[in-house]
């Protein structure tokens, strides 16, 4: 095994906030703990809470690193006294802040092999979304086979995921998106009805291919889209709101129309759950798609690769929304 070095090189933010900057710096190597394992990152997901992290808007978990990133793949080496089989091997999965460096501490119970004939830019790309995904439709969702689900922004990360996700588990599938191009990928996922948001009421056009109603909506935009979902659901039907893109507040909010449905409205978060909420949650979707995913009956949806170097330009696409699926950086 090779020397592990005392110093690593990270991407750290300067002056978080609306004028933030990154740059490259010498920081401590990390040491694993007994559950952890040392990865030296060879890919690191981009997401965009990593954009609202050095904006200020995002601070990680007291207790985590306050290094940007939340995903990564590479090697292991160095490991907990549990946990030396995975020495040597590549992983990828959940960090818990600190991606955008050299080396990474994952927590092992995260760790998932990396399928045979995957890149490694390819590995860093699946954990945050499907993971994400697999959450809000399964775990939250419980969506059955037969349902119909909306998803908005699908040709997100997690968009790209969950459309994937929930063609497997036999649902009827609609997506919002902002240009033919995004929504002519999620076609090619499986998604059935496509709504340009920009041009189309979307709230229109389902009320009239779904009468019947819709059984789950995952949500990143929240706002006024809120009140416009409520009188889509079918009865005992799902709100998963996982971010608030279009705002906090919800303008005009007639409950009334939720308790007729018996809606729910929910808010999910996964980068403050525990560690074994991630672990159940990693080992639950492992067992029940870990094959699909090895076989690439799904995957991810790898845009655009970066250098670490180049991470300043990797958040300015990001942050233009003209992407669709992941951007990763390589180091």
């Amino acid at each position: 095994m090779a020397t592990i070095p005392d110093m690593m090189q990270a991407i750290t933010v300067v002056n978080a906030g609306k004028d933030s900057k990154l740059q490259l710096t010498q920081c401590q190597m990390p040491q694993p703990g007994p559950d952890q394992l040392l990865v030296k990152v060879a890919a690191a997901g981009i997401n965009r809470a990593d954009l609202m992290q050095r904006r200020g808007l995002y601070p990680p978990p007291p207790g985590d690193s306050d290094i940007l990133g939340l995903e990564v793949a590479g090697m292991v080496v160095a490991a907990g006294p549990q946990h030396k089989h995975w020495l040597g091997k590549a992983v990828f999965g959940l960090v818990n802040g600190g991606g955008y460096a050299e080396y990474a501490l994952m927590q092992a119970g995260h760790a998932m092999a990396v399928p045979n004939g995957y890149a490694m830019a390819e590995a860093a790309a699946v954990a945050e979304v499907f993971l994400t995904a697999y959450q809000l439709l399964c775990s939250i969702g419980n969506l059955q086979t037969g349902q119909r689900v909306l998803i908005h922004a699908g040709a997100s990360g997690v968009g790209t995921a969950a459309i994937q996700l929930a063609c497997a588990l036999g649902a009827e599938v609609a997506v919002t998106a902002s240009s033919e191009e995004k929504l002519s990928a999620c076609r090619k996922l499986g998604a059935g009805l496509t709504i340009n948001y920009t041009t189309t009421d979307f709230a229109q056009v389902l009320a009239q291919q779904w009468p019947e109603g819709i059984n789950l909506i995952l949500d990143p935009v929240a706002g006024d889209y809120i009140s416009r979902e409520i009188p889509l659901l079918a009865m005992d039907a799902k709100v998963v709101i996982y971010a608030m893109m279009g705002g906090r507040d919800i303008p005009s909010l007639d409950l009334a129309a939720l308790f007729k449905r018996r809606g729910q409205l929910i808010c999910s978060t996964l980068r403050n759950r525990s560690n074994r909420y991630k672990t159940n949650l990693t080992q639950a979707f492992s067992h029940a798609f870990g094959k699909a995913l090895a076989q690439r009956q799904l995957q991810p949806v790898l845009q655009q690769q970066f250098y670490w170097q180049q991470a300043e330009q990797a958040h300015q696409l990001m942050a233009s929304n003209a992407t669709v699926g992941k951007l990763v950086l390589t180091f």
